[in-house]
Formats: C-alpha cells, sequence, structure tokens
C-alpha cells in the first residue's frame, strides 16, 4: 500500500494493520491465563488439595481418629470373650513359637481358617527377627494394628457420608461412630468380628450407592470376600447388599464374569494355599465353619438364648443410648438408605434363627446404624445440645467402665504369672493350673515363656453321646473330688492354682493340706454369675523345709 499522509500516521496504520492480524493468529491459540491465587475461585474440589491431606481428608482429622483409636487401645484393659486370643494371638503364637503353644479343638477340627491368626503371626515374627519379642510387644502391637485398621475404617465412613451427603451430615455420623460405647470396647480387640467390621466399613465405601464418588465393583467385592475368609457369617449381611448390587447392575453377566467369579476365585484360592501350608492338607475351613454353627447347630453347646433375643436385648444393648436417635433416624433418611435398615434386620432374622447368640456377632450391622443415628442428630432443632451431652456422657462412662473395670482379672493375673517367669529363681520347678471356667485367661500369648500350664478343658461333643460331659462339667459336679482324684501323688501337684473366689470355700480342705496359701488378689467383675466370682485368688504351694519336689507335671 501506498502511504500518502504523514510519516507519523502512516507508521501507526500499519502498526494498526498488524496489531489486528496478530490477534487473528492468536485467536488460533490457546491463551494462559493468569490463575488466582484465592480459593474463592477453587472448586470445592481443588480447595481440598490445596490442604495437606492423608486417605483422601484431611491431615488433622485423620491424626485426631488415629490418636483416639490409640488411647481407645490403651484404655480397653478388660477380657470379653475367648475368641479374642484363642482364635487369633494364641494361635499365631503357636504359628512361630511352635516349640510351646496351645491350639484349641477348633484347629484340629479344622473349623477355622489361618488368615486371620496370619496377620498377627508377621508381626510376631517380624519381632522376634529384630530381638524384640518381649511379653509386653507380643500383647500391644497386635492390638495397636488392629486400632490403626479400626481407625481407617472411622475415616472410610466419614468421606463416604461426606459424599453421599455432605459435610454436616458426615460429621454427625461420624460423631455418632467415635462415641459408640459397643464400637470402643470391640474396635482394638483382635476378633475376628473387628476384622470382620473393618472390612465391611471400608467396602462400603467403594458400594455402588447413588452419589458415591468412590464406587468400585472389584474393590469393595476383594474386600466382602477377604471378609468371608476370615469369618463365614460375614457374607449375612451383604446378601442383600450383593444382591440389590446385581438387580440393579445393567450389565449383569459381565458383573459375574469379569468381576465377582474372578475375585471369589483368588481370594478362595489364597484361602486354600494357606490353610494348606499350616493344616498339611487341603482345607476349606469356610465350609466346615458354617457345617458346624449353621447346619448341625453344634455352636448351641457353648449356650442358647430365645429367638427374640437380639430384638429384645442384644440389639438394644449394643446401640445403647443410640437407639432413640436410630429410630428417629430411620423416618427421616431417604429412600436410598433403606438398603442400610434392610441389612440390619435381616442380619438381625438370620443370627435370630441360630441358637447361640452374642452380642458380637452383629457387630458388623453397627456401622449402618450409626448413618441413621447421623441423620436424626443432623435433624435436631431446639434440643440438640442437650442430646449431644446426653448421648456422649453416657457412652462415655459405659465405654470406661466396661474397658478399665468389668472383667478385667483374667488379664491382671497373667501379669502375676509373667512376674513368676521373669522374675522368680525356682522358675524351673513353677507350674500353674488354672481351676476356672475353660479359657477364661489367655494363654501362651500373653506369657511368652515354656512355662507348664494347664487348665480345665471344654470341647464339645461331635459323637452325639447324650451322656456327654467335658472335663470343666465333671470338676464342678465335685470339685474337692476331682481334685483328690486327680493329685492322689503329690509330684504331680502344681506349685500355683489360680481360682475364682466363689471355690475357695469348696476346695479348701485340699489347699489346706497340700501347704496352699494365698499370695495374690485380683477383682475381676461387680457381676459374679455362678463359677464366675468377682475376685481371682492366685494360691502358691509353700514346700516346708528344704524338702525338694520333683515336678512331673502333666
Amino acid at each position: 500500500a501506498v502511504c500518502s499522509g504523514p510519516q507519523s500516521r502512516c507508521t501507526m496504520e500499519r502498526e494498526g494493520g498488524l496489531f489486528f492480524r496478530g490477534l487473528q493468529n492468536r485467536s488460533h491459540e490457546k491463551i494462559k491465563l493468569r490463575k488466582r491465587k484465592s480459593t474463592l475461585y477453587l472448586s470445592p474440589q481443588e480447595r481440598t488439595g490445596s490442604r495437606l491431606d492423608l486417605l483422601g481428608e484431611n491431615i488433622y482429622l485423620v491424626l485426631f481418629t488415629i490418636a483416639l483409636r490409640i488411647c481407645n487401645c490403651f484404655l480397653v484393659q478388660t477380657s470379653f470373650v475367648p475368641d479374642e486370643y484363642w482364635q487369633s494371638l494364641e494361635v499365631a503364637h503357636h504359628m512361630v513359637f511352635n516349640n510351646y503353644g496351645y491350639l484349641t479343638w477348633e484347629w484340629t477340627e479344622r473349623l477355622r481358617g489361618y488368615t486371620y491368626p496370619l496377620i498377627f503371626a508377621s508381626i510376631y515374627k517380624i519381632l522376634h527377627l529384630l530381638g524384640k519379642d518381649s511379653v509386653q510387644l507380643l500383647i500391644w502391637i497386635p492390638r495397636l494394628a488392629q486400632a490403626l485398621l479400626s481407625a481407617i475404617a472411622d475415616l472410610r465412613l466419614y468421606s463416604l457420608m461426606k459424599q453421599l451427603e455432605n459435610q454436616q451430615v458426615a460429621r454427625w455420623v461420624f460423631f455418632c461412630q467415635l462415641c459408640s460405647w459397643f464400637t470402643w470396647y470391640c474396635c482394638t480387640r483382635t476378633l475376628t468380628n473387628t476384622m470382620e467390621t473393618v472390612l465391611t466399613i471400608i467396602a462400603l465405601f467403594y458400594y455402588p450407592l447413588e452419589g458415591s464418588k468412590s464406587m468400585n465393583s472389584v474393590k469393595y467385592s476383594s474386600l466382602v470376600a477377604l471378609a468371608i475368609i476370615i469369618r463365614p457369617t460375614a457374607v449375612i449381611p451383604w446378601i442383600p447388599l450383593l444382591f440389590r448390587h446385581f438387580w440393579q447392575e445393567q450389565r449383569k453377566l459381565d458383573l459375574i464374569l469379569h468381576k465377582f467369579l474372578p475375585v471369589g476365585f483368588v481370594a478362595l484360592s489364597l484361602s486354600l494355599i494357606i490353610d494348606r501350608i499350616f493344616f498339611g492338607q487341603w482345607t476349606l475351613v469356610q465350609y466346615n465353619f458354617l457345617k458346624f454353627n449353621v447346619l448341625q447347630n453344634l455352636g448351641s453347646f457353648y449356650g442358647s438364648h430365645p429367638w427374640h433375643w437380639y430384638f429384645s436385648q442384644g440389639f438394644p444393648a449394643v446401640l445403647g443410648t443410640h437407639l432413640p436417635f436410630f429410630i428417629h433416624g430411620c423416618f427421616l433418611t431417604p429412600k436410598r438408605y433403606r438398603i442400610f435398615l434392610v441389612t440390619v434386620l435381616w442380619t438381625l432374622l438370620v443370627y435370630s434363627m441360630l441358637s447361640h447368640k452374642e452380642f458380637r456377632f452383629i457387630y458388623p450391622v453397627l456401622p449402618f446404624c450409626m448413618v441413621f443415628c447421623g441423620y436424626s442428630l443432623n435433624n435436631l432443632k431446639t434440643w440438640k445440645k442437650p442430646a449431644l451431652s446426653f448421648l456422649f456422657l453416657s457412652n462415655m462412662l459405659l465405654a470406661l467402665y466396661t474397658g478399665l473395670v468389668h472383667q478385667r482379672g483374667t488379664l491382671d493375673v497373667m501379669t502375676n504369672i509373667q512376674e513368676l517367669c521373669y522374675n522368680s529363681p525356682n522358675i524351673s520347678k513353677a507350674s500353674v493350673f488354672m481351676m476356672m471356667p475353660c479359657h477364661s485367661t489367655p494363654y501362651y500369648s500373653h506369657v511368652h515363656y515354656p512355662l507348664p500350664m494347664r487348665f480345665l478343658q471344654c470341647p464339645p461333643d461331635l459323637t452325639g453321646k447324650s451322656d456327654y460331659l467335658v472335663e470343666a462339667d465333671i470338676f464342678y459336679l465335685n470339685p474337692l473330688k476331682w481334685l483328690y482324684r486327680e493329685f492322689h501323688n503329690d509330684s504331680t501337684l502344681p506349685t500355683h492354682l489360680i481360682i475364682f473366689n466363689v471355690l475357695e470355700e469348696e476346695i479348701s480342705p485340699f489347699l489346706i493340706s497340700h501347704n496352699y496359701e494365698r499370695t495374690a488378689v485380683f477383682f475381676h467383675t461387680h457381676f459374679p454369675e455362678h463359677w464366675t466370682g468377682n475376685h481371682i485368688y492366685v494360691y502358691e504351694r509353700k514346700l516346708k523345709g528344704k524338702l525338694e519336689v520333683k515336678m512331673k507335671f502333666w
């Protein structure tokens, strides 16, 4: 083009043309904009990611939950049921330190699998290799590991409710979960029911619920399969959940062939291999377990209750003061949570059909109930603060009493045996006989010393005899007569006897005639029943002069 005007005007026209042509060229390119620093301009997901987090949650919340469960662990110093030790820690101790230990009849009959004890056996083996296998570490490290897993489960329940609802509802559900007295009482114990509950909560995080952003069929089905391997009855609460998933899934064949079947095959193969290694033969323990407890109903040997026990006593006791909030929440929650209520009712009904009933059996449905309790608290208006105070204080008092006072003697007496093993100069001659209802105390996992010990046996009748009596029953029919018959030779007398106080008067002639003296007393419970007293006595045999007795103990 020809520039006929002044030079400055010509220059401006050329620059202006270049400017507009540059804009046209840049319109085809991506223009990078400066990002604003303020969190006001960030999405909720970006806002969360801008904080320090762990397990998808704020790190301070995670650390608080872990710290709380660790405190929980150390504030539970009481015994609950024998399986806490005899189906986990005692088995693990026998697996690692097999030169001494004890396996109950369930393991000789192959009703239990080694998958769960293997977790604790691995911990024991590591401690042994490091030369740190002291008795206190063997007692507390497995419980701390269980506490950590329970903390992760608590956080997963919080994360799930935050996805399904909002942070406010999630906080109330989280509060209910943390202050539940029965959760506090059980969540750090080495029970298969505890691991079943932990795996159920984490699996629920990946379960396909409306509104969930973490759903993953492979992950949740893998966790469910692991729970069933550890405790076959874990399938009971998952039956309605699995059926719902299958019913709503449009690609049903793909779900079964490419997810459920491969996961089930891998889990079952893993269980078979582990049990093959430790049993020495191929064993399907899940079938044996269900056959014994469900099909043959032989679990009733250890006690039976009426069919309504879970509805009239068990469930209300486990929920405690959460019960009114649970009932209130059932009328408030959206329809999508009906599957949780169906799961709770279904589980209670199925367990009600079995004769043998225990509180711990319904522990896995407790987290489902916390969802309804949290909804109830979220919808309270005028009475919220009094309700929160009542819920917290009532559960705290019950948790502290059951964790620190009720049934603590059977653990405290093990401390006395530990002192005998590690501080006594005459340990080579020592032996212990626990004349208590069978499996009242832990065993070698809480002693960790090859001390000769014995307790009253109580395996169930597997032969069908109508007049079958276990050793413990025979003993309690006439304790004094049994003792004189069993120990007719002084050389077989144990150096220490451990009894509940209710037995003392009846066997006092035997104690006096064989020079036994009471050396320790431990409080056990304010609610003694039958042969379980409120105190535990330790008796030691005092030998006169320099008489030496050659101990040939069992």
